[in-house]
């Protein structure tokens, strides 16, 4: 087939991705496709995939993504006439301890909460599903009857004929070498056969993909792992019908193929491959067997199925995988690009995700935006730190290592620390503080008290910090606390036009007069949330915008792709330029007016509003705005200067018994008051209406906004879902997020977020509660409610007004 010189939207990669997004653009959108594999179709690392599908993953988005790709390959053989080897095999998860069975039975609550069916067996059950399987030192195992098997190869042939059956053009033998930029967005593809001008671009090049990105300036932070796995000989009494096992204690996985079984593994002590650049050659290769290396898994293996001790290999795959820093893959827009989207770093994943993937992203390129809450996956998650290729290896190796090991909850990576530290890093550390890491800054989390080793114990029920984070809260709560909240992401917005471009982006009205702070969301066309920040206006011409640290680099795109071009509005990304430290309880007020010359009482310093006072001779930015519910003010400092005002606010609270608080007791504080986090309790596919934030969205205005029609069309109809709070009347239940609610004894809804809160002594919750006729305070109310915590019943009750709740008197005066 000849290159063509124009296509509306050009694939880049012949993997299951490509194809898949390929398929997708064609059949959904009638999109004008075309896509360039720089070898042959699977030449990559499609083929030499071991082809599990999983469904179930900790995001009910994502699950969904998976959900779709089983549906989709069930019936896609009926479509293209080409058959995709899929086999509903189900699959048996194998626990040995009681941590992993009370993870199992989280999984199995977890899953309930997205509409699947989970079942927790015994061993015998599990002997009886597949005989050849030593079960002695099980406790049990969870059963997903919906999961299965398929072929790479045949499903991305099948694939593929589906995408040209749609009209999609796939060229093989054809290498991108470049691309042809203008003005930061790509306009034509350069290759070694030819030049296509196109609108979009979708980089699914696998292994490659960052050295694609790369030709863009675009970072795509994956490294390439080697992945063994086995295929033996025919095994006697080996049923072809045989379940897909996870045995994650001793770290393999099987499945049947062909009479035989084909069993791998994830080492703790992985291999990378190449931290620079994949050979354009390396298709349809592998590495040489390493046995030596592979020896931990066939020692497991065996141990777990004897039969396998007294079988032939029939062959050993060693082959290059693409893992990423997190585990979880890449897609979406390019922070650094508007009109290339990725779909990349799989993880393993990229076969039970194939199907799903290329539908989303096929959606995702065609609007703009994505179609469902991806943040999980979201290529925006990443920074520049990101492009470190010395440290995405390392966390990387480390991400892989933990692919089958106990998901303790709040547990932390360990490499690569630290790599951002604030300026107060070393006197926190002298106040034992025991840190986490968010996007590469080190973020003090609790603050152990003397006799008690300053680290994190992980379990499955309640951890070592406990208590110590209990009086950490109960202390901004009756005194004073200081949070170092350095790593908040911030920007500046100016230019004539400043003010005309943020009433356009933020749901809330942000055109108040200079000094004034916002609170305010962003939405997407459906009225989603996409940004959830606050603004605070300098000057006529000029804003100061702070966002989540994890956010940072999702919302400075959003914002600057969202400017009009004929408007005068520029957007910096300021964030290393302020430390940040909040300042919050009722002795706030106290300890800022002796170290300030500037009137810091209510008259002349209201809430929601911003000034400049002088701290220690240093200018500082002051925001008077809570995230705990308590008086306090964000005050933002000169990078250089945050050290000095950190020892002047000690020094002046010390009357006052003000102490460091970290990043746990500041989530409790939050979930008593009922703020919200994006991410989990407001996402892209939530209305602020639904999320009880419709008092922040301007409809009483004239004024047009992104997302503005949707808004106006969830507030005029019954609220299908609404976000409420939860407690549970055991205290001692652990709340941690996707407990399934149940209203009457049918599920409605699971939380987003879980903790507990110290002041009203109660595990509390988030989450929505759902029904298709609507759910209004007298729907909230009339329902007897439970929710399902590790696969356990306990009662609940339901709150519509946050739980600790002053009447704001405490922050407002």
């Amino acid at each position: 087939m000849s290159l063509p010189t124009h296509a509306q939207i050009v694939v880049i990669g012949g993997g299951i991705i490509g194809c898949s997004t390929a398929y997708h653009l064609a059949r959904d959108h009638k999109a004008d496709v075309v896509l360039l594999e720089m070898g042959q179709l699977t030449s990559g690392s499609t083929w030499h995939a071991a082809g599990l599908v999983g469904q179930l993953r900790s995001s009910a988005s994502i699950t969904r993504v998976l959900k779709y790709s089983v549906d989709l390959y069930k019936r896609l053989d009926a479509e293209t006439g080409l058959a995709t080897g899929w086999k509903m095999t189900g699959c048996l998860r194998l626990a040995t301890n009681d941590d992993r069975w009370t993870e199992f039975r989280r999984l199995a609550t977890t899953a309930r909460s997205f509409g699947m069916d989970m079942h927790l067996l015994s061993p015998q059950e599990v002997k009886s599903m597949f005989p050849l399987m030593e079960v002695g030192d099980l406790i049990g195992a969870s059963w997903l009857p919906t999961d299965g098997q398929a072929s790479p190869s045949d499903i991305t042939q099948s694939l593929a004929r589906g995408a040209r059956i749609h009209g999609a053009k796939l060229i093989e033998n054809v290498r991108v070498t470049g691309f042809e930029m203008d003005n930061g967005r790509i306009v034509k593809v350069k290759t070694d056969k030819g030049d296509i001008a196109c609108e979009k671009v979708v980089n699914c090049a696998g292994q490659w993909a960052r050295q694609v990105g790369e030709m863009a300036g675009i970072n795509v932070p994956l490294q390439p792992v080697k992945h063994q796995y086995i295929i033996t000989d025919r095994i006697e009494g080996l049923s072809a019908e045989a379940p897909t096992i996870r045995d994650p204690d001793r770290r393999t996985y099987f499945k049947e193929e062909v009479g035989g079984l084909v069993m791998g593994g994830y080492e703790p002590n992985p291999q990378a491959w190449t931290t620079g650049d994949v050979p354009n050659d390396w298709q349809f290769r592998l590495f040489d067997d390493d046995f030596d290396h592979f020896e931990q898994h066939m020692v497991q293996a065996i141990d777990r199925i004897p039969a396998m001790a007294n079988v032939g290999v029939k062959q050993m795959i060693n082959g290059p995988e693409s893992f990423t820093p997190d585990g979880n893959f890449i897609l979406g827009i390019a922070p650094e690009c508007a009109n290339m989207f990725v779909g990349a770093g799989f993880n393993a994943f990229g076969i039970a995700s194939g199907g799903g993937a290329g539908w989303v992203l096929a959606q995702w390129v065609v609007d703009g935006e994505s179609p469902l809450d991806l943040w999980a996956v979201d290529i925006r998650r990443f920074s520049n730190l990101h492009r470190d290729r010395q440290w995405v290896l390392d966390r990387t190796l480390e991400a892989y290592g933990k692919h089958y090991t106990i998901g303790f909850p709040h547990e932390e990576y360990t490499s690569g620390r630290p790599a951002i530290v604030s300026p107060l890093y070393d006197r926190l550390k002298q106040h034992r503080a025991v840190f986490g890491s968010k996007l590469g800054w080190e973020r003090p989390n609790w603050f152990a008290p003397e006799g008690m080793t300053a680290e994190d114990i992980y379990s499955m029920g309640r951890q070592n910090w406990f208590k110590a984070v209990g009086d950490e809260h109960r202390h901004v709560r009756e005194k004073v606390g200081i949070f170092d909240q350095s790593s908040f992401a911030k920007y500046e917005l100016s230019g004539k036009d400043a003010g005309k471009a943020l009433d356009y982006i933020c749901a809330n009205d942000v055109s108040k007069p200079v000094g004034r702070l916002t609170y305010t969301q962003m939405l997407n066309t459906r009225g989603g949330i996409e940004c959830d920040l606050t603004v605070a206006r300098l000057a006529d011409d000029r804003f100061y915008i702070v966002t989540g640290t994890g956010f940072r680099t999702h919302d400075f795109a959003w914002i600057r792709d969202h400017i009009g071009s004929d408007l005068d509005a520029t957007l910096d990304d300021i964030t290393e330029s302020f430390g940040t430290l909040s300042l919050m309880g009722p002795n706030a007020r106290d300890v800022l007016a002796r170290v300030t010359t500037s009137d810091v009482g209510n008259a002349a310093f209201p809430f929601g509003h911003v000034r400049e006072i002088d701290i220690a001779g240093t200018t500082v930015r002051a925001l008077r705005v809570t995230y705990v519910g308590e008086l306090g003010w964000e005050l933002h400092v000169p990078i250089a200067a945050t050290g000095a005002v950190f020892d002047v606010l000690m020094q002046a609270g010390e009357p006052f018994e003000i102490r460091p608080v970290g990043y746990r007791a500041l989530e409790s504080l939050r979930l008593e008051k009922g703020y919200r986090a994006w991410g989990s309790d407001i996402t892209p596919n939530d209305s602020p209406f639904e999320a009880g934030l419709g008092w922040a969205v301007k409809l009483k205005s004239n004024t047009d906004f992104l997302g503005r029609q949707a808004a106006e069309a969830t507030r005029n109809a019954p609220l299908k879902k609404r976000l409420v709070g939860i407690t549970v009347i055991d205290r001692d239940v652990v709340l941690l997020g996707r407990e399934t609610i149940l209203r009457n004894g049918e599920p409605v809804g699971y939380l987003t977020s879980g903790g507990f809160g110290y002041t009203v002594d109660s595990p509390i919750g988030y989450g929505y509660i759902r029904n298709a006729e609507g759910v209004d305070d007298a729907f909230l109310a009339e329902g007897k409610y439970e929710l399902i915590v590790a696969n356990e019943p306990f009662a609940a009750k339901v709150h519509i007004e946050p739980l600790y709740d002053l009447r704001n008197e405490r922050i407002r005066a």
